[in-house]
């Protein structure tokens, strides 16, 4: 008994030996640290006083704070930065669906300012801004060597003034100008229509309005196609989504999961991770659905499309998308701003991050570009002469007056079908691809 006794005093000597042993150095770094840390505050602060003091110009001591935190969040990544109160008050104002603008997403790569989409009816679409285009000055005034809000401001004015950005575009040897009206942006978040009996669900952004517009939209194609068993599928277009609220994602994604995760996220810190799992309820009711992507798919948009392809509830179509895996918080200061901050990873339910990488597509298929049509061939398109344009020609006894009107009707089909493959290739795919599974998967 002694020799455990002295043998358990001996370990506990030993211990807080190499206790202190370990504890010691690392004490010692922190505290060296810590020192590191409080030099280069006062190194900002000679700075800042020097500049306050011996600067040609007299400047504003809160621009230059302002302008100090903001270069502090843009070093970290591109999409952390600071908010000044109007710009707070515009992102609140963007997430209820209606701001000011042109109506185009930017990120910033390299320091040049690149469009990850325009967005759906607004002033940047109508004039062919692109995914992927290059701005490279703002009515003549370079954006080179400027954050992206300032590049952003630059971007901003008056609903109805003109601007004319100059844009670099793959594929195009000059740079060339866009004249552009700026409007008050009006999103509606989500569409749905019908193609065939294929429904097809666009959704552009993701803000509040967005999972309420498309359950509404679907609920009415499927009624007006006469229940959900005379529809063949659902596509979800994703194309030129630029992302916004993690939970409008969540919730799109939940419409067609019955269980199963959806997105996880992982913070610095183990208890900052969170997973999210589907709840019951489909409201495709089971059948097919083909999720289009492109490159300006990305944030939110990918967690959709990420969600439902790992789950094999869809097939995804298209190109790859932008690749932002990461989750920013949006956090009050004082003053009215904001500080935007990224606090995570997100990941798909097989655990992939596709962080810089985007998500492929099961099926690549490429948007052809549009080929520009001459006025003589609208004016006179071409007519395919048949049996039934001959005078005196024999009527068909074969068949009664509706099976004439259904083949007729098939025939405006196909037709309808074929404009739409010269109009939007990828859209067309897709319903094409529903088309032939509705043949071979049993109605649910």
């Amino acid at each position: 008994m002694k020799k455990f006794v002295m043998a358990a005093i001996g370990g506990t000597l030993a211990g807080a030996v190499l206790t202190t042993q370990v504890a010691g150095p690392l004490l010692a770094q922190n505290a060296e640290r810590n020192t590191n840390v409080y030099e280069q505050l006062d190194l900002f602060g000679d700075v800042f006083e020097r500049i306050r003091s011996q600067y040609v110009e007299d400047v504003d001591e809160a621009d230059l704070i302002e302008a100090a935190i903001n270069g502090m969040l843009i070093s970290l990544d591109p999409h952390s930065s600071y908010l000044p109160p109007d710009d707070a008050e515009d992102m609140r104002v963007q997430t209820r669906g209606s701001f000011g603008g042109l109506g185009i997403e930017v990120t910033q790569e390299e320091g040049f300012v690149k469009v990850v989409s325009p967005m759906d009816g607004t002033p940047a679409d109508a004039a062919g801004v692109q995914s992927g285009d290059f701005i490279t000055h703002v009515d003549g005034e370079g954006l080179l060597g400027l954050t992206l809000d300032e590049a952003v401001e630059l971007m901003r004015g008056p609903v109805g003034s003109e601007i004319i950005i100059t844009v670099v575009r793959e594929g195009v040897d000059e740079p060339f100008d866009v004249s552009i009206i700026r409007d008050t942006i009006k999103l509606t978040a989500a569409t749905a229509r019908s193609v065939g009996n294929t429904i097809v669900l666009r959704v552009t952004t993701f803000n509040d309005q967005t999972y309420p517009n498309m359950s509404d939209g679907l609920a009415r194609e499927v009624e007006t196609l006469g229940g959900i068993d005379n529809v063949e599928g659902f596509v979800l277009d994703l194309r030129n989504n630029p992302g916004g609220l993690l939970n409008q994602a969540i919730a799109v994604s939940d419409a067609f999961l019955e269980s199963g995760e959806i997105v996880s996220t992982r913070g610095r810190n183990p208890e900052e991770s969170d997973r999210v799992n589907a709840r019951e309820g489909d409201l495709a009711q089971g059948l097919p659905i083909v999720v289009l992507i492109n490159g300006g798919s990305a944030s939110a948009s990918e967690i959709v499309a990420g969600a439902l392809q790992d789950h094999r509830r869809a097939i995804v179509v298209g190109t790859k998308s932008f690749g932002k895996g990461s989750v920013q918080t949006v956090m009050p200061m004082r003053g009215s701003g904001a500080m935007r901050l990224t606090t995570a990873r997100y990941y798909t339910p097989s655990g992939r991050s596709i962080q810089a990488l985007g998500v492929s597509p099961d099926i690549v298929v490429q948007q052809p570009p549009r080929q520009p049509v001459s006025d003589d061939a609208e004016e006179n398109p071409a007519h395919q002469r048949t049996e039934a344009d001959l005078r005196g020609s024999l009527n068909n006894d074969s068949l009664s007056e509706d099976e004439i009107r259904q083949i007729e009707s098939e025939r405006e089909a196909a037709e309808e079908a074929a404009k739409l493959r010269k109009d939007d290739f990828q859209l067309s795919y897709a319903v094409d691809l529903l088309k032939g599974l509705s043949t071979i998967t049993p109605a649910q």
